[in-house]
C-alpha cells in the first residue's frame, strides 16, 4: 500500500459527530470526484467515484446518514493500468440528488441552475475551524495524493476549476501553510513541497499515524543527511592534508638531493624531518611536535620558506 492511500484509509476512519463538518466534508469530496447525469424531463443522479473501498464507504456512510436514502455502490474492474477496483456511489433519486447539490451550494436553490454550476466555497462551510479542517480532509479523500516521503516531499490536491482551487488554497493557507497552484492538462492543482508543511496539513486534517511516520522519516532523512555532511567534510579535509603533505614531501625531497637537509636552519630542518618521518600529519600535528611546539600558521610559515628555497633550486637544475 502507497503512503497516499495509507493516510486516506486513516482519513476516512475519522468519525465526524457535527452535521455542519458532514457537510462540509461531503461538499468537498463531491466537488473534486463527483459527476452529475442529466436524464429527460430534467431528472439527474448524482455519482461518485473511487479506487479506495474505505473512501467509497465514507460517502456512503455519510450520504446515508444526512439523508437516509437508498444509495447504491456498485464494484467495477479497473481495465487500465493496475486493473484496480472502481467503487461507484450513486444517488437514484434525481429530488434527493438535487437537495445535496443545493446543500452544497452547488447549484442554485432557486432555479436549479444545473447548466451554471458555482465551484465557489461558500462561507458557511468553512466558518468554523473544524469545518475547515473537515472541507480540507473532504478534498484530500476527494482528490489528493502524497508522495512517498522516503523519496519526496510534496502533498497535492487535483481540482478541474481554477476559482475552486484558489478557495482551498486559501483555505489550506489560512493555517498558516504556503500551498500554491500550478495548472496540469486541464487541472489545477494545489500542493504544498515543504516537508514541514506537509506534517502540519496532515495534522490539521487529522492524520496523526501518518504523522508519525513522516516525521520519523523526516528525523531518519535528517541524520542521514548530517552524516553523509559530515564524511564529505572529514574526506575533502583529509584529501587537502593528503595533497598538502605529499607537495612539502617533494620539496623537502628537493632541498635534501641539491644541499642536504643538514644545511638547512635548525628550525626549518626540524619541520622538515618531522613531515619525512610522519607524512600523514596535519599542520596542527606537526606543530604539537616541535620543541618547543608551534602553532598551525607557524608551521605554514616555515613549510613556505622550504618551498622557496626548493623552486629556487629547483629552478637552478
Amino acid at each position: 500500500m502507497s503512503f497516499s492511500s495509507s493516510v486516506k484509509n486513516e482519513l476516512s476512519r475519522i468519525p465526524v459527530i457535527e452535521p455542519c463538518c458532514k457537510l462540509a466534508e461531503i461538499a468537498a469530496i463531491i466537488r473534486m470526484c463527483g459527476t452529475i447525469q442529466i436524464k429527460r424531463m430534467g431528472s439527474l443522479n448524482l455519482s461518485l467515484v473511487t479506487e479506495n473501498a474505505a473512501i467509497a464507504r465514507r460517502i456512503f456512510t455519510i450520504l446515508k446518514e444526512m439523508y437516509d436514502e437508498d444509495i447504491k455502490v456498485i464494484v467495477r474492474r479497473n481495465r487500465q493500468l493496475k486493473k484496480n477496483n472502481n467503487y461507484l456511489i450513486i444517488v437514484n433519486n434525481s429530488n434527493i440528488s438535487k437537495k445535496v447539490l443545493m446543500d452544497i451550494g452547488f447549484i442554485d436553490r432557486e432555479d436549479g441552475g444545473i447548466l451554471n454550476p458555482s465551484y465557489k466555497i461558500q462561507e458557511r462551510f468553512i466558518e468554523d475551524r473544524c469545518c475547515k479542517r473537515a472541507y480540507i480532509r473532504g478534498s484530500f479523500l476527494g482528490g489528493g495524493s502524497m508522495s512517498n516521503p522516503e523519496k519526496t516531499y510534496h502533498l497535492e490536491f487535483v481540482t478541474n476549476n481554477e476559482e475552486h482551487s484558489e478557495d482551498l488554497s486559501n483555505i489550506i493557507n489560512s493555517f498558516g501553510l504556503n500551498s500554491k497552484i500550478v495548472s496540469r492538462k486541464d487541472n489545477f492543482i494545489v500542493y504544498l513541497k515543504e516537508g514541514e508543511q506537509i506534517a502540519d496539513i496532515l495534522n490539521i486534517m487529522g492524520a496523526h499515524q501518518a504523522l508519525l511516520k513522516l516525521e520519523n522519516i523526516r528525523v531518519l532523512k535528517d541524520v542521514r543527511n548530517n552524516i553523509n555532511r559530515i564524511v564529505n567534510c572529514e574526506t575533502a579535509n583529509l584529501s587537502k592534508t593528503i595533497n598538502a603533505s605529499m607537495r612539502q614531501v617533494g620539496h623537502i625531497e628537493t632541498i635534501q638531493r641539491h644541499m642536504g637537509l643538514h644545511k638547512l636552519p635548525p628550525n626549518l630542518r626540524e619541520v622538515a624531518e618531522i613531515r619525512l618521518n610522519n607524512r600523514d600529519a596535519t599542520l596542527k600535528e606537526i606543530g604539537m611536535m616541535l620543541d618547543p611546539p608551534v602553532g598551525k600558521s607557524g608551521v605554514n610559515h616555515r613549510f613556505r620558506k622550504i618551498e622557496e628555497l626548493a623552486e629556487e633550486l629547483g629552478g637552478k637544475e
